[in-house]
């Protein structure tokens, strides 16, 4: 295209007048030529101009400068992997020994976190995917911020950091290969732990709950909601939430209102039409205090009364079904519990651990089935059979009957405690309070 060549700023072009004289015109009227117009100084010459300049630009690049050193993205460090090779397959049963194969610091996973291909540990600010059969770190994503909880779900790591008084930084991660997926910012409050059904994951707090779906978007928020929009959409106001679970596209959350004599089991929907609007299936007033929230299966849910020594299995109305005695030991009783009660899911079973004892739960019902004494932790399934934590090792359950088939030694270094299991191909993992170990 041919170039345009615009006429200078600040000139101006003058024709000078014809000095032709037309037909009827006296040459001594003719217009005299105009003297040239000087060209008008710009603006942007004076040297104060010049300055301001100048220091507009220093201000930007300044400003640039200071959002890159406060930003996220410098506060991050991400250090991806390639996926990783296929871990060899479980042994058929569980060895008749087990040897520790490494240990990490792992104080922010509550349970061992094992998805995929990687064994997920949580330290500070850092989570690290590890190879599962030699600890080696694959992959990092650590923050300038403390870590609250990580937890596996939906094949993937969830890891929330404290920021802004609670744990509102919520990071999605590719177990595999540490690649982020999905970011959000939440209402976390200190504390946290994270609750799943399958398909949602629900934070805990002792005011307000998130549930969010795999995309990390919101799908409802109950209790005292921050920034209210649009208030009158929570059922109740004032109320404590100290127990909490999920199960079966629901939510379940033991609360202590003040009208209330004593604790409050209510469940809700994973999904209602309106994520600030609870849809609640019922909300009913228990028969004791400090209770425990174990399981929700179909349309059973099952709670623990300590000082009554009762479990309680209530309908899908909220209506008490069954009750079983408990006997638990003064010790189980008195014990401090957190939000989220040790339980986990079995094929057949759920299995609770009470602070002494595991408890093995119909899947079905929640009918208690049967319960082995002197336990650290629920069971876990590994190699196609039933383990559970016992001082000194572990003991292979027939998962029908409760009975023990035999018993391993593991050496855990003076460490005894409670401990939470989980499996990843022929890796049996523990987690011994902050510290996770691997075996085999």
């Amino acid at each position: 295209m041919p170039e345009s060549h615009p006429e200078p700023v600040g000139t101006e072009d003058v024709l000078a007048a014809s000095t032709e004289t037309r037909p009827g015109s006296h040459p001594e009227a003719a217009t005299p030529a105009k003297k040239p117009v000087k060209a008008r100084k710009s603006p942007w010459n004076r040297g104060r101009d010049k300055a301001i300049a100048a220091g507009l630009v220093v201000a930007v690049l300044v400003g640039a400068a200071v959002v890159w050193l406060t930003s996220d993205s410098r506060a991050t460090v991400s250090e991806t992997a390639a996926a990783a090779p296929t871990l060899p397959d479980a042994p058929t049963e569980v060895p008749g020994t087990l040897t520790e194969l490494w240990q990490a610091p792992s104080a922010a996973t509550p349970v061992p976190v094992a998805e995929g291909t990687a064994v997920v540990t949580g330290q500070g600010g850092e989570v690290a995917g590890r190879d599962p059969m030699t600890g080696e770190v694959r992959w990092r994503y650590a923050r300038d911020l403390p870590l609250c909880t990580i937890s596996g779900v939906w094949s993937k790591a969830v890891a929330l950091f404290h920021k802004d008084r609670n744990c509102s930084e919520v990071t999605q991660l590719d177990p595999g290969t540490g690649k982020r997926t999905a970011l959000r910012n939440g209402d976390a409050e200190l504390g946290t732990q994270l609750v799943d059904d399958g398909s949602h994951v629900t934070t805990t707090g002792k005011k307000l709950l998130n549930t969010w779906r795999d995309d990390l978007v919101r799908s409802v928020e109950y209790g005292e909601v921050p920034a209210l929009v649009n208030p009158g959409k929570q059922p109740r106001t004032g109320c404590v939430f100290s127990s909490v679970a999920a199960g079966s596209g629901k939510v379940g959350v033991v609360e202590q209102c003040p009208e209330d004599p004593a604790d409050r089991l209510t469940l809700m929907k994973s999904t209602p039409k309106e994520s600030d609007q609870p849809e609640v299936s019922y909300s009913s007033v228990t028969a004791g205090r400090s209770v425990r929230l174990l399981a929700i299966s179909g349309d059973s849910t099952a709670i623990a009364l300590p000082e009554q020594n009762l479990l309680v299995i209530y309908d899908q109305d909220g209506n008490q079904r069954t009750a079983y005695p408990l006997e638990l030991p003064a010790a189980d009783v008195a014990a401090p519990q957190g939000p989220v009660q040790p339980v986990t899911r079995g094929t057949r079973a759920f299995y609770w651990f009470t602070g002494s004892k595991t408890m093995a739960l119909a899947r079905d019902n929640l009918s208690p089935q049967w319960t082995l004494n002197g336990t650290l932790g629920p069971a876990a399934g590994f190699a196609g059979q039933l383990v559970v934590p016992i001082p000194g090792g572990l003991a292979v359950i027939d998962e029908t009957t409760g009975r023990t088939l035999r018993t391993i030694g593991v050496d855990r270094h003076g460490y005894t405690g409670p401990v939470r299991l989980a499996s990843i191909g022929p890796v049996l993992l523990e987690q011994r309070g902050d510290t996770l170990a691997a075996l085999r």
